[in-house]
């Protein structure tokens, strides 16, 4: 999939880092399905549809809900209209989302490719490239993350979840008391740090 971006520069981490060598764009891209969603932050019905594809990659990707973080990456192609309308958007999307940088040329390319003629549009591809859905909208608006089990199979990907079957008792066990002691823990942490924070105003007060 990397050989799609090559010579490409994607942005990451909300346009604060760019991955743009082969060896960055091959980790970040290798053995994943790969989401492109072409949208804007001004389209009404992209403005319905993107809090809906957030939680679908969130709870696919977020440790919260996943053992492991599935393998499933998503580069947005902005057709918003300002360079600080595309920032504004991905800021209150997940900060694993990659992005065309804005004004990229490249976007063009991908449109025509694609034939993506109107948004938004969801283009899911196997790490070869090979097309797996023109335009997923309607399957994850109707699935929602149970759809991306028919695509990790389609795509053909080597499940780095595998687990030996003597492991699968212990994992099941494990699966089922996960989120509540990641919750536990976020919790356990918030109080850490607030009594932290009273600590330190009270040394401030003495």
């Amino acid at each position: 999939m990397a050989a799609l971006f090559t010579g490409k520069i994607l942005m990451a981490n909300r346009e604060q880092d760019e991955v743009e060598t082969e060896r960055e764009l091959g980790r970040a891209l290798e053995n994943k399905v790969l989401l492109l969603y072409f949208g804007s932050g001004q389209c009404p019905r992209c403005r319905q549809f993107s809090p809906l594809l957030k939680d679908f990659f969130v709870r696919l990707t977020d440790e919260f809900y996943v053992e492991r973080a599935s393998q499933l990456v998503l580069v947005y192609v902005s057709r918003d209209e300002t360079q600080q309308q595309q920032s504004a958007f991905l800021r209150t999307m997940p900060k694993r989302w990659l992005a065309l940088p804005f004004g990229d040329t490249f976007k063009r390319e991908l449109e025509l490719r694609f034939d993506v003629s109107e948004v938004p549009a969801v283009v899911v591809l196997k790490p070869n490239g090979e097309v797996i859905a023109r335009n997923a909208v309607e399957e994850i608006q109707r699935l929602g993350p149970a759809c991306f089990r028919n695509w990790q199979e389609a795509a053909e990907l080597v499940d780095r979840n595998f687990l030996l079957a003597e492991d699968f008792d212990e994992w099941t066990r494990r699966s089922i008391t996960d989120p509540i002691r990641r919750l536990k823990y976020k919790l356990d942490k918030k109080m850490e740090e607030k009594n932290e924070e009273r600590r330190e105003e009270g040394e401030e007060a003495s």
